[in-house]
């Protein structure tokens, strides 16, 4: 099964898609990445184009869509809502939510702390355990209230990678569960 994951949360814009199969660790068959937090709304839907026919495949062919929720800035945030909410319904597919952070913890083994940027000179974080779990979060403030965790891996500034938003819904995807709401 084919999943498409998009992510505009973060300063990147993210497309691409994953291959799900049963009994196996979810692989990225394509991806379009893009660092610039001011072209959201015009580069996401060309990414997600050519992601597609990057793989070989039409849209016809995706059975899921992934979306990273945030938190993250309202205006490019919405790029990707809007965008895989419309992509699902058309295609008639599931569109499964996903916390940003928790798909950029999903690179991590071990405990971690998630900070990603919120502008003006705060900060969006979450911690994890040791099995990768929310265990706080997702949080706002200065850069002086992100906890320190020992053993914890510092995720800094990162976008989640499309196999990452798969990874962290991949649970609900394989067992067919309706997309939270």
């Amino acid at each position: 099964m084919l999943i498409l994951a998009l992510d505009t949360a973060t300063p990147a814009v993210t497309a691409g898609l994953v291959r799900l199969v049963d009994g196996a660790e979810p692989e990225q068959v394509a991806a379009r990445v893009t660092v610039d937090p001011r072209a959201h709304g015009e580069l996401l839907t060309p990414h997600v184009l050519d992601a597609v026919a990057d793989a070989g495949v039409t849209l016809a062919d995706v059975a899921a869509v992934v979306v990273g929720t945030g938190p993250g800035p309202y205006t490019g945030l919405r790029a990707g809502l809007v965008t895989g909410a419309a992509l699902a319904h058309s295609l008639g597919v599931p569109a499964y939510p996903v916390c940003t952070l928790d798909a950029l913890a999903t690179d991590v083994d071990g405990p971690a702390v998630v900070v990603t940027d919120a502008r003006r000179r705060e900060v969006y974080w979450a911690t994890y355990d040791e099995r990768g779990q929310r265990a706080d979060g997702p949080n706002v403030g200065p850069r002086a209230d992100v906890p320190e965790v020992a053993g914890a891996t510092l995720v800094d500034h990162a976008q989640p990678s499309p196999l990452g938003l798969v990874r962290a819904a991949v649970d609900e995807i394989r067992a067919g569960a309706n997309p939270a709401r």
